[in-house]
């Protein structure tokens, strides 16, 4: 095998590569043939193939995966789909992020940060270099799942997003246009803070704005913010903006619920040159300023389309690593407050009605199907009509079911009530109780991981026929149950957010 051939193969991996849409089509497909001629190739491999041979063979495909790794800014469409009619067009914007703390200890610290932008609706490859929608992927990718609302990455970043203006009792064809602003993933890897969703009126006037805030847990809260107001007084701020694991607050930076989130927004006229300005500032109850985040350009935007081979290079080699030490920047300015600051860490609390939780783990997951199906049973056996909305929480593909008993031999209009699970520890909290009515009450008044919208159908939906005698056929049987008496007592509580005047125990 020849080492003149390497450039062929290269070049032809690079064309299958192209014409199969993707690496991980050609992966799949080689799989199956490997697995349906795997013996015929290992006896063709070994009687007409040396080491050395074999050795010359791994290089070359090695060889030819960092061609086509290194291809891919070239291989995108160099011009907006022919379908996409919207304003505007996708941008590689350079940042800076600065975050200044005042009380009851100044720290003060400023970074480099990559974000990218683009018309919401827009589907493709922007030059190699972002994509959304498609199959064939830049280097810095969006995925519809990954915003707003767990889940639905079907519906599409627009789908998605006039489903949250419709939760909250907006018309989305009040704004038409929409511009993301969001850090995007890179080599698969991905942590955004916060992303900027842009809402324009039909004549392209900024008119609204949605923050999508992320803390590092993967809780996640939005904020709709009109033009007009100047500030924007937001309840349930809780899991809102986290910057660390320590501060001068506490929760890692998570303001407390009697806190105010302010968004100022200046411009009104649709951004044209790409360049963003925010400012973020966060009051103590007193309505001091606690901290002021920015994110701002550093230069001009630069547009993928119209880049050069060269500066796509150039671009690559300065900004990669920068998305992938996000993350790692938080934990040290977290040990900064700790360690040089000497201030407090708290433990985080759950999230609130408003929040959208993080993933549930695999303990969590599992149990959120034994408690829906324990719930299935309570309306089922309820003497009275009853109907429940249940919501999920954390569990990917668990989605809201309605759960309806009609129960024609009684009387009496049926009842309708809202079930939501706030946060997934929940589910791993609910079955340490010993009873199912302390535990709902518990969790809803003391704990608040869960939100009934009517908590007086409770004892009503709890009320269950007596149960039968306990059949226990040996020793063994019963030492098993009251081992399980034993373990199941009342969880702790989950403390609940503290003021800066308060002292934590």
């Amino acid at each position: 095998m020849p080492w003149h051939t390497l450039p062929l193969k290269c070049a032809a991996a690079l064309g299958l590569y192209m014409g199969y849409g993707g690496l991980h089509d050609i992966f799949i497909l080689s799989i199956f043939t490997l697995w349906k001629y795997h013996g015929t190739l290992q006896e063709f491999l070994a009687s007409n193939f040396s080491q050395a041979v074999l050795l010359k063979l791994g290089v070359t495909v090695l060889a030819a995966y960092m061609v086509i790794q290194f291809a891919r800014p070239f291989l995108g469409s160099n011009r907006q789909p022919s379908e996409w009619s919207g304003p505007t067009k996708p941008l590689l914007i350079p940042c800076r992020t600065t975050h200044s703390r005042f009380f009851p200890k100044k720290h003060v610290f400023s970074n480099s940060y990559l974000m990218i932008g683009f018309p919401v609706g827009w589907e493709g490859v922007a030059g190699g270099m972002i994509s959304t929608g498609s199959q064939k992927k830049g280097w810095y990718q969006v995925d519809a799942e990954d915003y707003l609302d767990r889940g639905n990455g079907h519906l599409g970043l627009r789908g998605k997003l006039d489903a949250y203006l419709t939760s909250q009792g907006i018309q989305p064809a009040d704004y038409p246009y929409a511009y993301l602003v969001t850090a995007a993933k890179f080599l698969g890897y991905q942590f955004n803070p916060v992303s900027f969703w842009y809402l324009y009126s039909a004549k392209k006037d900024l008119t609204a704005m949605v923050l999508e805030v992320n803390n590092t847990f993967g809780e996640r809260h939005m904020y709709f913010v009109t033009a007009d107001e100047v500030t924007n007084e937001l309840e349930d701020a809780t899991a809102g903006l986290e910057a660390s694991g320590a501060d001068h607050d506490g929760k890692g930076g998570i303001p407390s619920a009697n806190h105010k989130l302010q968004q100022r927004v200046i411009p009104k006229d649709f951004p044209r040159t790409g360049k963003i300005n925010n400012t973020i500032t966060l009051n103590s109850s007193k309505e001091h300023a606690k901290m002021v985040a920015r994110v701002f350009s550093e230069g001009d935007p630069m547009d993928p389309i119209t880049m050069s081979s060269w500066q796509k290079l150039k671009f690559l080699a300065a900004w990669w690593w920068v998305g992938l030490v996000t993350f790692p920047r938080i934990v040290k300015e977290a040990g900064v407050l700790f360690f040089q600051r000497k201030l407090h860490v708290w433990y985080r609390p759950e999230p609130r009605k408003r929040s959208i939780a993080r993933k549930a783990d695999e303990t969590e997951a599992g149990l959120e199907e034994f408690f829906r199906r324990y719930l299935r049973y309570l309306v089922r056996q309820c003497p009275a009509p009853m109907t429940i909305r249940y919501v999920p929480s954390g569990v990917a593909g668990a989605g809201i079911e309605t759960m309806t008993n009609t129960n024609t031999g009684t009387s009496g209009d049926e009842q309708t009530m809202e079930f939501k699970v706030l946060t997934p520890v929940f589910y791993t909290r609910f079955v340490y109780y010993a009873h199912d009515l302390e535990a709902l009450f518990c969790e809803l008044n003391d704990n608040c991981t869960i939100s009934v919208s009517r908590p007086e159908l409770l004892p009503k939906l709890l009320f269950k026929k007596p149960s039968p005698p306990l059949d226990l056929q040996n020793v063994f049987e019963y030492g098993q149950f009251k081992l399980i008496q034993r373990l199941r007592q009342r969880p702790e509580r989950i403390e609940q957010p503290m003021t800066s005047a308060q002292t934590p125990r």
